[in-house]
């Protein structure tokens, strides 16, 4: 078994490392997705034959793994994966598996391979959310109209200056939808409050829409690749109408109009949530998998 170790903040530069020599797809694969989801998921992670092993130990299900990354053999470093989970778990199963690893890199001989829907991400033209061009986009751009005309706001980078805000509507948001009572909404609780409690340590950048001073919509999000941001969180005050229509759209205009793509990550199968991210036509989707070893 690799010596995995449990991943930390100082770690960051070695993670950016391997993502920079082998560009991700999946919204998982980020530095800061890890860190800031870690009181859910654990991660373990250890390098072998120039490519990143990561190990996730969520507390409510068996241990699995993530696609290997980097310059090295990945189909190798695979089977190192399949060999560190058998040791961990009675079951070996690496997830949120990208499309493409699978055609390169996995033998339908020795493994079995399920697409995982619920996970697969959404993937957008980032001009199509920041343009809202056309009668499929007719209904969102109503409602950011129909916001931009009731109410006077301002657009705000994150900073330090605006930390507190941005943790206070967090914690208003999580009062109006029971956070304590649903176990996922409360782990993301957890990792909103991970990221702003790093902010400049971690890689993501922020936006907020204030309107009479004060913080009602933001966003975080970073480059995922050359060309695609991953926006991670993004919450706003449900009780104004077309808000969150709004911190899409400006948080995209604002802070990624230099992308060709924006991944929103995936639905986990809620179907509202599903609902939604449909509502914005999305270009693709990144379509994951869940494998695991035939022997």
């Amino acid at each position: 078994m690799e010596n995995f170790q449990s991943l930390e903040l100082g770690h960051k530069e070695i993670f950016n490392r391997f993502f920079k020599q082998d560009p991700p797809r999946v919204s998982e694969l980020t530095f800061t997705n890890l860190f800031i989801w870690q009181h859910k998921y654990a991660p373990t992670w250890a390098v072998a034959g120039d490519c990143l092993l990561i190990i996730c130990r969520p507390k409510d299900q068996a241990a699995f793994g993530l696609q290997p990354v980097g310059p090295g053999d990945k189909a190798k470093a695979l089977q190192l994966l399949v060999e560190s989970l058998k040791q961990m778990s009675s079951e070996s199963r690496i997830e949120r598996v990208d499309e493409a690893f699978v055609k390169a890199y996995v033998e339908p001989e020795s493994y079995t391979v399920e697409l995982d829907r619920d996970n697969s991400d959404y993937v957008y033209l980032a001009q199509d959310l920041i343009q809202l061009s056309g009668n499929k986009f007719h209904r969102k751009k109503n409602h950011v109209n129909q916001f931009i005309k009731k109410y006077r706001f301002e657009y705000r980078t994150l900073n330090r200056d605006l930390l507190k805000s941005f943790l206070n509507l967090q914690e208003n948001w999580c009062q109006l939808r029971e956070c304590v009572a649903y176990p996922d909404l409360w782990s993301e609780d957890y990792a909103v409050h991970t990221a702003l409690t790093h902010f400049g340590d971690l890689d993501f950048q922020g936006g907020a829409i204030l309107i009479d001073d004060k913080v009602e919509a933001f966003a975080l999000g970073e480059s995922l690749n050359e060309d695609t941001a991953v926006i991670h969180i993004e919450k706003a005050n449900p009780e104004i109408n077309g808000l969150y229509a709004a911190i899409n759209q400006v948080f995209c205009r604002e802070a990624w109009s230099d992308m060709r793509y924006i991944n929103r990550e995936q639905d986990m199968g809620i179907e509202g949530l599903r609902q939604a991210k449909e509502s914005y036509y999305p270009d693709h989707r990144v379509q994951k998998y869940s494998v695991k070893p035939k022997f």
